[in-house]
């Protein structure tokens, strides 16, 4: 694993920097007004690379935008591309840094909490592919992770949600205790620079284990089969979800056929509903034939057979679960009719 660096404000070594030939940092229009500016006399010498906001940018277009600037910057393999933004920015710079020239080193500035605690860790890099997310990638780390916390006080509410469905999911599959700690406190109440520590942890652990996903790391994607298909769904309409919305989706429709195939109790199932249910609430969600084309895509699936990480009771999850339309379905069935 790179090194991780978990800090309220973040400061620099210069020195470390001393071995790049060149460095270059990439932004977008927001984390270059509300983050590189807090940052940028801490750094060396170095050239701004800026591209648009959001999701619907993470293209190969916009990968040949960075590309292009970094070839007229000349940057050469000696270089440096420093990432300051979320995980969309994070996901598709450091997929660029690792193609260009065959491979530059990078550094990640995660901050949004989403990036935080889970982009900005484990290497995977990449870009969506129309409706399908993170379609096109690799598996490379970073030099270093550095994660100033003080960047989340520039998030609005909806983007702490967006990045807490993760936190969520670490704990309902691997951490029973702190499930039972954060489920008693509302989004306001929540410490985040304990459970970013937190989640980084299992996080790293995790992926140490397995760095390229051939087993263990799979249950990281709890959540993600049904929320990636639903958030690439939104990605082509008018009423967009972000990536935590998403998720948290996921998550309860994935509890409901873990339920059904008795990994996890009524109990348990009602328990993570209700409380995610409660922070994030609800959205109307289109009927399955809309979307279950874009699951059948998922990189987790094998031949015709499509493959889930699930939870085996809160604290726990198993992965490469089998499942069918039919119970994906139901638990469609059930996220709608649940009264909230």
């Amino acid at each position: 694993m790179a090194q991780v660096k978990i800090q309220t404000s973040l400061s620099f070594t210069k020195s470390i920097f001393g071995k790049y030939a060149s460095i270059a940092v990439l932004v977008d229009k927001n984390t270059r007004t509300c983050c590189y500016d807090l940052i940028k006399q801490k750094l060396p010498k170095h050239t701004v690379i800026e591209v648009p906001v959001g999701e619907e940018h993470k293209t190969i277009d916009t990968c040949q935008l960075i590309w292009k600037s970094m070839t007229e910057l000349q940057l050469d393999r000696h270089s440096l591309l420093i990432v300051i933004g979320g995980g969309v920015l994070g996901d598709m710079g450091g997929f660029c840094a690792a193609t260009y020239k065959r491979g530059i080193d990078f550094v990640l500035m995660p901050t949004t909490l989403l990036a935080q605690v889970d982009a900005s860790i484990g290497g995977k890099l990449g870009i969506d592919f129309g409706p399908f997310k993170n379609h096109i990638g690799v598996f490379q780390l970073p030099v270093s992770t550095n994660i100033g916390t003080d960047f989340l006080k520039s998030l609005s509410n909806e983007e702490l949600r967006s990045g807490f469905a993760e936190i969520i999911k670490h704990c309902i599959i691997a951490d029973k205790k702190m499930w039972l700690a954060i489920s008693k406190k509302s989004l306001v109440q929540q410490d985040w620079l304990k459970l970013v520590k937190h989640s980084v942890k299992i996080k790293a652990r995790v992926v140490k284990k397995d760095p390229t996903e051939k087993g263990l790391r799979k249950i990281l994607n709890f959540g993600h089969s049904v929320g990636h298909a639903l958030e690439g769904h939104f990605l082509k309409s008018a009423s967009r979800i972000l990536h935590g919305e998403a998720i948290a989706i996921g998550m309860i429709m994935e509890s409901y056929i873990a339920a059904s195939k008795k990994l996890i109790s009524k109990k348990e199932l009602a328990t993570i509903s209700r409380y995610i249910f409660s922070v994030f609430g609800k959205v109307i969600l289109p009927e399955a034939d809309q979307w279950l084309s874009l699951l059948k895509q998922d990189k987790k699936n094998k031949g015709n057979k499509i493959l889930m990480a699930l939870p085996k009771g809160i604290g726990k999850a198993v992965w490469d679960v089998s499942v069918t339309q039919k119970e994906i379905r139901n638990s469609l069935d059930y996220y709608r009719s649940y009264q909230i």
